[in-house]
Order: C-alpha cells, then sequence, then structure tokens
C-alpha cells in the first residue's frame, strides 16, 4: 500500500474518492465480523426455510472476481460460520461491500 495514496491517484491520473476505514485485521477483526453478520444474517420464514441471509438484501448480483478472492472469502466466511449458522462467501463479501460503501466519505 502506498503511503501517499493522493500522489499515488494523481501519478495515475486518478482520483481519490473515499477512504475505507480499519476495522481491524487478525483473530479480533475477524470474531467482529462475524459477530456483525451473526446479528443480521436472519433465518427464512416457512417450512423450508433456507439459508439465513439480511432481509434487507433485495438484489442478487452476480460479481466477477478472481479465483484467489474467492478463496479467500470462502476461507473467511468458513471462520466466520457457527454451527447451526454457515455464512456463506457471497453472504460476507456483501457484508463487506456494504460496510464499505457505507463508511466512504462523500467526494
Amino acid at each position: 500500500m502506498a503511503k501517499n495514496r493522493d500522489k499515488l491517484a494523481r501519478l495515475l491520473g486518478a482520483k481519490v474518492k473515499g477512504r475505507v476505514p480499519r476495522t481491524g485485521g487478525g483473530v479480533f477483526g475477524m470474531a467482529r465480523l462475524a459477530h456483525l453478520l451473526h446479528q443480521r444474517l436472519t433465518p427464512g420464514e416457512g417450512q423450508r426455510p433456507g439459508r439465513p441471509t439480511d432481509a434487507t438484501w433485495a438484489i442478487r448480483p452476480k460479481i466477477p472476481m478472481s479465483p484467489a478472492t474467492q478463496a479467500r472469502l470462502q476461507e473467511l466466511a468458513r471462520q466466520a460460520s457457527a454451527s447451526g449458522r454457515k455464512v456463506t462467501a457471497m453472504q460476507l463479501a456483501a457484508h463487506l461491500l456494504e460496510e464499505a460503501v457505507a463508511h466512504l466519505e462523500a467526494g
């Protein structure tokens, strides 16, 4: 990561549109993320409820990504899962994306 993002952006002909907050890494960051996901994901209703999801998610786009990113999301989702409440890689990705977008500074 460049120490001076503005200089790097200028050299690349880009503009910095916002900053994503540091949420912490390591085991404590992962535990926080798992806790947030378990709070937001609720089981479906009915006789066959399916996997838990966030009730506010109404759009289900397909998002291209590299195999390395997919593998990392799958590993993080496995770590965030608990008995009785499985977190999928795409649920984790959606949560991370929503958190990042919510914290971007207006440009």
